[in-house]
């Protein structure tokens, strides 16, 4: 890896650690204008520092207010990179259905999740925050979803997550549609324990088990 990329990936990070919301578009566009990967640079660069962000705020360093003008900076980052992303055609037509669940408004590990599923070529399903249980099993039905991402930063939301999976199960349905947690609080013995088919720790992983299991499905 270049010393450029390496030092423009550092002042990705930097500017959105360090709410710097204006100077990042330029940094991003020098980055791509210099034509290094853009996926690089939204996991590597504003991916990476919007998770010290979150764990400065965890730390009770940072409060809502400057994790917001954080994930600014990111989302300014992100207009620039995002049109330089790759676009992967072999899972074009696999739906995605993806959320945070009922009683959580934190979306930006959502967001990233869903530029991740659009740059892997996935048919992306965002509805939101705060989203009830049944408005997930009913959207996948409708689009055809074979994956549902549902996402919480909250101990007292996951729950929803098990009813999700308890609807699929109940309209027998679970062996067509993969559902996929992450988030905080959420883990893998916490998946297994409500039936998910899947915990990813972060966007990127997010995306390659997605893939993963949209060939599968191809392949059957």
């Amino acid at each position: 890896m270049s010393a450029d990329k390496e030092k423009l990936l550092a002042e990705l990070d930097r500017c959105v650690v360090e709410m710097d919301d204006e100077t990042v578009a330029g940094v991003a566009q020098e980055y791509v204008d210099n034509g290094f990967d853009a996926y690089d640079g939204i996991v590597n660069g504003l991916s990476k520092g919007m998770e010290k962000a979150g764990e400065l705020y965890e730390q009770e360093e940072y409060f809502v207010p400057e994790l917001l003008i954080c994930s600014d900076a990111m989302y300014n980052g992100l207009d620039v990179l995002r049109p330089h992303l790759p676009k992967d055609a072999g899972h074009g037509s696999a739906a995605v259905v993806i959320g945070v669940v009922q009683g959580d408004t934190h979306d930006i590990g959502k967001n990233l999740v869903k530029i991740m599923l659009e740059a892997a070529g996935f048919q992306v399903y965002d509805l939101g925050r705060d989203v009830e249980p049944r408005a997930f099993v009913d959207k996948a039905k409708e689009v055809g979803a074979s994956i549902i991402c549902l996402s919480t930063l909250m101990t007292t939301t996951m729950h929803n997550m098990k009813t999700v999976v308890d609807l699929l199960r109940e309209e027998g349905l679970q062996d067509k549609i993969k559902v996929m947690i992450g988030g905080g609080p959420v883990s893998q013995a916490y998946a297994a324990q409500i039936g998910a088919d899947a915990y990813t720790t972060d966007a990127a992983a997010a995306a390659g088990w997605a893939k993963a299991a949209a060939a599968e499905e191809q392949n059957q």
